[in-house]
This record gives structure tokens, C-alpha cells and sequence, in this order.
């Protein structure tokens, strides 16, 4: 069962410019250290943070609370599997909004896909319940 769906637009051109202008502390107050250290190692770096800035703000929107209602920047944080398949680790009032909106006896699957073409990047974010199987 789909539990939420959000998605996001982001112009590569604007998070390009808030890291020129603010610089750590921009990155530092959007972006996890292991967000930090990924897209700081490539060399389309705004590329980079772009596509996980529309992942968090798809997220938001798929939690159904934006960011607010305790919902924070670095509670969404954009990890690979280690297939390659980005997903979200969620942390704070985000995994506690998540768990609220999860029905009992169901586990939440987040599912995302990031694209960009410059100027923009695109993120959607689908967040599922499955049924927890019992094993034994």
C-alpha cells in the first residue's frame, strides 16, 4: 500500500550559488557528513547536492509534513544500497513521522529515483507499507 508520494524540481543553478556564496554553512545545515563527503568528491558537485536537496524536499512532502512538525534538513539523508539504488535513511521527526504513518503489522519501504539534466535535478520519493512476514 502506497503510504505517500512526493516529488521535487530543483534548479541546479541556485544550490550552485548557495554554496559559493555560504559554503559550509549551507552544506552543513541541509547535508549530512556522508551526503558531505559524496557529493564533495565529484566533479559535478552541485549536480550532486542538487538531486539530494529535491530527494529531501520530495521526502518531506511524501511524510505529508514538509519540513516542519519537527521534520529537519539532515533527518532525510540520501544513501546508496549497495546495489548503487539510492534510498533514504531517515532519523529524528522524520523517523518518527514515518513510524506514525506506518499501519501496524507493516514494515515502510522508500523508494527514490534522482535524475537530473543541468539546469535542473528531479527527485520522486514513493514510501510503501509491506506486510511483515512471519518467519519460522
Amino acid at each position: 500500500m502506497i503510504l505517500g508520494i512526493g516529488s521535487d524540481l530543483c534548479d541546479i543553478r541556485r544550490i550552485a550559488r548557495s554554496i559559493e556564496r555560504f559554503g559550509d554553512r549551507f552544506t552543513g545545515r541541509i547535508f549530512t557528513p556522508g551526503e558531505r563527503a559524496r557529493s564533495d568528491g565529484r566533479a559535478s558537485r552541485a549536480e550532486s547536492y542538487a538531486r539530494r536537496f529535491a530527494a529531501k524536499e520530495a521526502c518531506s512532502k511524501a511524510l505529508g509534513t514538509g519540513l516542519r512538525s519537527g521534520v529537519f534538513w539532515r533527518d532525510m539523508e540520501v544513501v546508496n544500497l549497495p546495489t548503487g539504488r539510492p534510498t533514504l535513511r531517515l532519523t529524528g521527526g522524520a523517523l518518527e513521522r514515518l513510524r506514525l504513518m506506518t499501519p501496524e503489522g507493516c514494515e515502510a519501504v522508500v523508494h527514490v529515483s534522482l535524475t537530473d539534466d543541468p539546469p535542473l535535478a528531479q527527485a520522486f520519493v514513493v514510501i510503501e507499507a509491506r506486510p511483515l512476514t512471519r518467519t519460522g
